[in-house]
């Protein structure tokens, strides 16, 4: 029986031990990627996911690196991103103090990366024949004063450009007169197209460098000049984005919040460096700095 007892004693020992080791072993595990190379989340505002998308195609050529974007509305993205889904987001603003604290408490300090300037536009179809529209107009019937606007339609009640008219115009929500929404831009560029008067409101990305899918939609839309606090309509133009004078111009950001030296500095560094930059000059987008240009000087015209 004392004999039986001690092997009992002694199995359960050797079992404790690998279960022990085991748990150490996982908790201790090499982490899936390293700054160029291995696999990972990227959260990413649905309303930026154009310019996104291109710059994560680069990296991947040039990298051995598998970069899973997950486009969503802001509000839902910067959900999931406190939930640690994912530990790198790109987004049209930066963490506000509460958002910090959240990281702050894991030991985690957020690295904030601006990379570009987007701009939120407006659209209507082109059978009206209008292409000017002032801002405090937009935000007046936000407020829900009546004026020339028929209807105002957006990607998604928690999307970024949804929160930021909502900021400027000093309201909490969007209201539910005169205002819809549906999933993704993409549908209110479509939406737009079919439906004479309505007003859409989407990123710039989508305009500038559509799918192939879209481009029978895009034809059939304008794009607005916004006349801001000056009187002059600006148009959103990539100066115009980048030196500020169009009025609803935003600085866009990626934030790495992995917590060790993973893909999210090797993508935000590449988004930020000399390749980064080019494509988003390419992308109608304004880069957060000029990339350089090469000029190759000849000592004489070469005869043709």
């Amino acid at each position: 029986m004392k004999k039986y007892i001690k092997y009992v004693v002694l199995i359960s020992i050797v079992v404790f031990a690998i279960i022990f080791s085991c748990e150490k072993k996982d908790k201790n595990a090499p982490k899936s990627d390293t700054i160029l190379e291995g696999n990972t989340s990227i959260l990413v505002d649905e309303t930026l996911l154009p310019i996104v998308e291109d710059q994560a195609l680069v990296f991947q050529n040039q990298y051995n690196a598998k970069l899973e974007l997950l486009p969503k509305s802001e509000r839902e993205a910067v959900l999931d991103f406190s939930e640690d889904k994912a530990g790198i987001i790109v987004l049209s603003r930066q963490l506000n103090k509460k958002e910090i604290a959240v990281f702050n408490q894991k030991k985690i300090k957020p690295r904030t990366t601006p990379f570009a300037i987007d701009a939120v536009t407006f659209i209507k179809n082109k059978k009206s024949n209008d292409s000017l529209i002032a801002l405090k107009d937009v935000l007046d019937f936000l407020k829900g004063t009546k004026n020339n606007i028929k209807g105002l339609v957006f990607d998604n009640p928690n999307s970024s450009t949804a929160s930021y008219l909502c900021k400027l115009a000093g309201i909490e929500t969007l209201p539910t007169d005169g205002v819809f929404s549906y999933k993704t831009n993409e549908e209110v560029i479509k939406y737009v197209s079919q439906n004479d008067g309505m007003i859409g409101v989407v990123g710039i990305n989508w305009i500038s460098q559509p799918k192939p899918n879209m481009k029978q939609y895009i034809e059939k839309v304008n794009v607005l000049s916004v006349k801001g606090d000056d009187n002059d309509y600006v148009y959103p133009t990539q100066e115009n984005i980048g030196t500020r004078k169009y009025p609803l111009a935003r600085v866009l950001y990626i934030i790495n919040c992995q917590g060790y030296e993973g893909l999210g500095m090797g993508f935000a560094s590449f988004i930020a460096g000399e390749i980064g930059q080019r494509i988003i000059l390419q992308s109608g987008l304004s880069p957060i700095r000029e990339p350089s240009r090469n000029i190759r000087t000849r000592n004489q015209i070469e005869k043709k």
